[in-house]
Order: structure tokens, then C-alpha cells, then sequence
């Protein structure tokens, strides 16, 4: 078990400071066991008081260095630094040195053997009281550390107490699975966490792109209708500031939006590409589910990308349907239009010449676990399908 973790850790790149010294920490473990098992397996043949005396002298230094390594591992992990950080390494350090082997230069099980472990109970000790008391642990990694903590004095003293009952590296071995797993899952929970900040991020960035690009394109409409039609363009500004004070907030949201509110800003925005654009432009709405949510600003763009790429590249113009429907996995938006279309071997989410498609696609996959379907025939016409699963 050992060996995995160490593999683990081992061939993990980029490893973090606390992460060196738990590599650390079981590989001198591992070596602790592997040496103890070869004491119990020989000494069988040889038992006399010197080489008994060398091996548990070694393995007192053993257990000291075990317990200083894994003190070091919890200081990187919780990143304890304080006030009393050089105090307890002074304490640490000075009481490693003072332990008592054996009475008269002989080894025996005598009732000050506990002395000579009396540097494990100490560090142990500190760590524990270190452990409960730093902020930057949440309770699972607290439980975690003190149960290391907490399994070998108590089988240290019963050990003690009742010779001939070796529990002392069953309760180690039985601490480190759980302080191995605890913190792995405390880890993989951070993680997610870090990873779904970093996906809202990513959304505000997105969202933050398309913003400017949404009111650029209307402003650009408006400007176009001043020379046009003066009564026309003040009617789209005056209905374009009303629908930026009403729905500011929902261009700024980076959590999924009911569709309703989506639609809204479809059709604010269809009815001002047809204030420009008159008779080119045809948009039916075949809207037969709406209690659904979807991303901001997710199916807009799909929309515009219709309109702008589709339609208005007809002379003649042509129609843009955005229909809705439910089957029994998902909520389905249909945008559907007859203009130019293009091939779909031309079709290509990771490259600038789409990135509106690439933002929206990851959007609706990242915030709603939905997918988007594109078909498209030169000439004939594109429909995009956004699933949105239940």
C-alpha cells in the first residue's frame, strides 16, 4: 500500500512543498516496516542482548525521525507559521536527542522503557495540539491529522502497559490509510471547488466578450436608422435603454437564466435588426416550452449568427425560426434558418473564425451539462439544436 502511494506522489509532476515531504514521509515509513520485518523474521536465530539491543536502538531513532517527518509534513500542509513556529522547532529538535535505550546497557522491558519514547509522545503531543487549533484546516483534515496523532500514543501506552501485545505498528499502519484517505478526499474536494471558480471565471470572461459585441451591433443598427428614419431610431434607442436598465443584470449573470428572460433579449433584439433590415428579415417563433433555464446569452448569439451569416447574405433575405420543445430527457431550442448555409467540413469550434460558437458550445456544456448540434447545407440553409438535459 505503501509503494502506491509513493508511485502516486512520485511520478506527479509539479509536486507542492507538503507534497515533497509526504513523499518523504512514507518512504521512510515503508523503510520503517520493511526493517522491522526483517528484525522479526531473524531474530528468531539471534538473540542475543547486543543484537537485540542495536535493532531496537534503531528503531527508537526510527520511530523519532518518523514522527519529526510527518510533524514537517503537517507545518507545509497547514502552512503553520506563527509566533511559536521557531519555539516548538527549538523543543523538537533538542528533545530528539534525549532518549533513554535500555537499563543498564541491557535491553529490557522495564517500566521506564516509556522514557525512551518520551520524544514521540511530545511531538505528537504538539502536533495534535497544532492540528485542532490552525484555521486553515477544515474539520475533515483535522480529524485526519489527529487520528495520527491520537492511535499511536494510545498504542504506545497500552503496549507498554500489556507486554507482549505488539499493536503499535497495526494502529501507525491503520492511522496513515486514514490520514491518506481523508486528505485525498479532502484534495479532490478542493479541487472541484477550485475548478468550478475557475469555470465561472471562464463564463465571465466569455460572457464579458459578448456583451460589447451584443450592444456594438445594436448601437451599430440604431446609428444606421438615424439617417433612415429619425422616428425609427429613437423609438430602438428609447426601447434599448429600457431593456439595458430592466435587464442589466441578466447580461451580467453567470448562472443559468429561465429561457423567458432569454427570449427577451431575442426579441429586443430581432426587433431592432428588423427596424433596419424591413422586409429581409422573417423570424417566426414556434415557442412551445418555456419553463426551462439555459445560460445567458447562450442562444442570442445563435440567433444573431443566423441572421448576420445566414439571412442578411441573401439578397432577398429570407426566415429565422427559433422553435422550442420537450421530449422526455431534455428541453430542445431549434434555431432554424434558409439562408446561405455552408459546408460542414468548414466547421471548426477551435478556430478564431468561430469563437462565438466556441464561447457559447462551452457555456452551455460548462454551466447546463447541454450540447449543441449544428447541420448545414450550402444554399439551403443551418439549424442549430441546443439540448438542455433534465
Amino acid at each position: 500500500m505503501f509503494l502506491i502511494h509513493i508511485v502516486n506522489i512520485l511520478f506527479k509532476r509539479d509536486k507542492r512543498k507538503d507534497e515533497v515531504c509526504l513523499l518523504i514521509f512514507f518512504a521512510f515509513t515503508a523503510l520503517h516496516f520493511l526493517m522491522y520485518s526483517i528484525f522479526t523474521f531473524i531474530k528468531v536465530h539471534y538473540t542475543s542482548d547486543e543484537f537485540i539491543m542495536a535493532f531496537y536502538t534503531t528503531f527508537y531513532i526510527m520511530n523519532n525521525i518518523e514522527v519529526l517527518l510527518f510533524f514537517m509534513y503537517l507545518a507545509a500542509y497547514s502552512k503553520f507559521n506563527t509566533k511559536y513556529k521557531k519555539l516548538i522547532h527549538i523543543v523538537d529538535f533538542a528533545a530528539f536527542i534525549m532518549f533513554v535505550i535500555s537499563d543498564n546497557g541491557v535491553y529490557t522491558r522495564s517500566a521506564y522503557m516509556i522514557v525512551a519514547q518520551g520524544y514521540q509522545f511530545l511531538m505528537l503531543a504538539i502536533s495534535f495540539v497544532v492540528a485542532i487549533l490552525n484555521r486553515r484546516l477544515s474539520t475533515r483534515e483535522k480529524i485526519a491529522f489527529s487520528t495520527y496523532c491520537v492511535f499511536p500514543l494510545l498504542s504506545i501506552i497500552i503496549q507498554n502497559r500489556f507486554a507482549g501485545y505488539a499493536i503499535a505498528y497495526a494502529s501507525l499502519l491503520m492511522a496513515i490509510e486514514i490520514l491518506f484517505l481523508f486528505l485525498n478526499v479532502e484534495r479532490n474536494i478542493k479541487l472541484r471547488e477550485e475548478e468550478k471558480q475557475l469555470e465561472e471565471a471562464n463564463v465571465k470572461i466569455m460572457v464579458s466578450q459578448i456583451q460589447p459585441h451584443f450592444v456594438y451591433n445594436t448601437l451599430s443598427s440604431i446609428s444606421t436608422l438615424i439617417e433612415i428614419d429619425p422616428n425609427k431610431a429613437q423609438k430602438a434607442l428609447d426601447e434599448f435603454t429600457d431593456y439595458l436598465r430592466m435587464n442589466f443584470s441578466t447580461l451580467t449573470e453567470t448562472k443559468p437564466v429561465s429561457f423567458e428572460d432569454e427570449l427577451k433579449h431575442i426579441k429586443t433584439y430581432i426587433d431592432l435588426e428588423k427596424m433596419r433590415f424591413n422586409d429581409r428579415l422573417n423570424v417566426v417563433y414556434d415557442i412551445g416550452v418555456s419553463k426551462f433555464d439555459v445560460p445567458p446569452l447562450s442562444i442570442q448569439p445563435l440567433v444573431e449568427n443566423a441572421i448576420k451569416h445566414g439571412i442578411l447574405k441573401k439578397i432577398e433575405g429570407g426566415t429565422v425560426t427559433l422553435r422550442t420543445f420537450e421530449d422526455e430527457e431534455s428541453y430542445n431550442v431549434a434555431v432554424i434558418d434558409n439562408g446561405v448555409g455552408f459546408n460542414m467540413e468548414d466547421l471548426d469550434f477551435e478556430s478564431n473564425k468561430h469563437i462565438g460558437l466556441k464561447n457559447v458550445r462551452h457555456r452551455i456544456n460548462t454551466m447546463s451539462n447541454g450540447e449543441i448540434r449544428i447541420e448545414s447545407t450550402p444554399n439551403v440553409g443551418t439549424t442549430i439544436v441546443v439540448r438542455f438535459y433534465k
